[in-house]
């Protein structure tokens, strides 16, 4: 048995966007909203660093140059000679330093002549007193060892006895615990910066994905919504900014209903119009043809009543149409199985003239939709009506009448020629008829039923009939329960 796609998941289907060509609006945002804030933690994060390594030099040097004046303060003269002892005071100051990483630490106690009075013979790449000039301390970067260091340098005058001399005292050191204490300043505030902007990105992301929802719902409301359902829709709930999308919305389903019902009110009253003239000469032509008229004369007017009959019925068939189209979606509440028969039982001439076995087999129980019953009458007589003109004589017509999940669902299946299944869709277009039918029609029959179908949110399929032979129509209505004095 066929079973339908409920209506919301066809709607959701169609509604659903091409991942390949749509641009994500909430990716957009984010990105406008991302940018300056990445932007702005990678200044800070490189303004942090920038003053990381100020203080963390600041505090390098401060201890070389404490540790340099230190030890220059021993220096004297002892028996006409310069003599310094370096205090053990002056190498502390690195012994507990504040990273764990341990450095290499060298200096050296120098004359202007070149004399070494302490430390190290060699010590770095520059001269000692180059480094300092004419003035009595400075700091400068060297290389030690091939590593690099910072070099505090101290020049210190001694006098005896009308004798002076210049001594300069350098203390180096390597720049592992300055580069941690680099670390240690600028790392904790970039994490803590980062974090704040995944955070950040996180709640633009759950904001929009909540700001965005109306606008989703907004979308799958117009989605769900029949080809000719053109209410307005509800602005409530939406933000601020929304609701003058929704309002020009309106105002465009507005335009259009307006331009649709002056097109059925056109249909209606010029098909209104011309069923008096049309039934005056199907009056005068049956007076025509009961005089004392030659056989040529008769057949003519034979032909005519034919097709004034077939325009007729197309004028009927458009009224139905308009009616369709211009009626609610739900009015009042229907037995199927009571328009079954009647239908049956109108269109039982038909039948018995072309030897159809019209039949019927009904469902134990009611069955009850929400609709309006000349609709669905009328829906049920065009697929009947087709079924027995379609289908050869000697033939048979089924309807049957069922409940199944919820949906009540009508049936019809006969053994005629069938359709072929590359034409399902097309011949529920207006005016169409298949190459090679010979049998006259408006070709709005399908296309009513189909406009009904839409019209009550229910589904239509069309499939092969028992055995792979002629057709069967199976119509799918929401169903509804029994009203309350049944």
């Amino acid at each position: 048995m066929l079973r339908p796609n409920p209506p919301e998941q066809l709607a959701a289907r169609a509604a659903a966007p091409s991942t390949s060509r749509a641009r994500s609006l909430r990716a957009r945002l984010v990105l406008w909203l991302a940018l300056p804030l990445v932007v702005y933690v990678a200044a800070d994060a490189w303004l942090d660093l920038a003053a990381a390594r100020h203080n963390a030099d600041l505090v390098h040097y401060h201890s070389l140059d404490t540790a340099a004046q230190m030890i220059s303060g021993q220096i004297e003269w002892e028996d006409g000679r310069l003599r310094v002892s370096v205090p053990p005071a002056a190498l502390a100051v690195f012994a507990a330093p504040e990273t764990p990483v341990r450095d290499q630490i060298a200096y050296q106690v120098s004359t202007e002549d070149g004399r070494l009075l302490a430390g190290r013979l060699d010590f770095g790449t520059r001269p000692a007193f180059d480094t300092v000039g004419l003035a009595d301390t400075g700091t400068y970067a060297d290389l030690l060892e091939g590593q690099p260091v910072h070099v505090a340098a101290v020049v210190r005058t001694m006098y005896d006895a009308g004798r002076t001399e210049r001594v300069v005292t350098r203390v180096a050191q390597t720049m592992n615990g300055r580069d941690a204490m680099i670390r240690q300043l600028w790392w904790p505030s970039t994490v803590r910066q980062l974090a704040l902007v995944g955070l950040a990105l996180a709640m633009i992301l759950i904001g929009l994905t909540l700001e965005l929802r109306p606008i989703l719902r907004l979308a799958g409301n117009v989605s769900a919504r029949a080809p000719t359902d053109l209410a307005p829709l509800d602005p409530e709930g939406l933000q601020r900014e929304l609701q003058p999308i929704a309002g020009a919305f309106n105002q465009y389903l507005q335009r259009i209903a307006d331009n649709a019902l002056t097109q059925k009110r056109f249909i209606a009253d010029a098909a209104h119009q011309m069923r008096t003239p049309l039934a005056i000469l199907d009056t005068q032509m049956q007076v025509a043809a009961q005089t004392n008229a030659d056989d040529a004369l008769h057949e003519v007017l034979k032909a005519a009543r034919t097709s004034t009959r077939n325009l007729a019925d197309l004028i009927n068939d458009l009224l139905l149409l308009s009616q369709a189209e211009a009626s609610a979606a739900t009015s009042e509440t229907v037995e199927l199985l009571q328009v079954a028969r009647t239908v049956l039982e109108d269109l039982a001439l038909l039948a018995d003239g072309r030897r159809i076995d019209l039949g019927m087999e009904a469902a134990e129980q009611p069955v009850w939709t929400s609709g309006n019953r000349t609709l669905v009458a009328a829906l049920l007589f065009n697929l009947v009506d087709n079924a027995v003109r379609y289908t050869q004589e000697g033939g048979h017509v089924t309807v049957q009448v069922s409940a199944d999940y919820g949906w009540a669902m009508l049936t019809v299946t006969d053994n005629g020629p069938g359709i072929p299944p590359d034409a399902y869709a097309r011949v529920f277009e207006r005016f169409t008829r298949l190459a090679g039918t010979q049998t006259q029609g408006s070709g709005l029959g399908l296309a009513i039923v189909r406009q009904i179908v839409d019209r009550m949110g229910g589904q239509i399929a069309l499939a092969p009939g028992p055995g792979g032979t002629g057709l069967a129509v199976t119509v799918w209505l929401r169903r509804a329960g029994a009203p309350a004095a049944a």
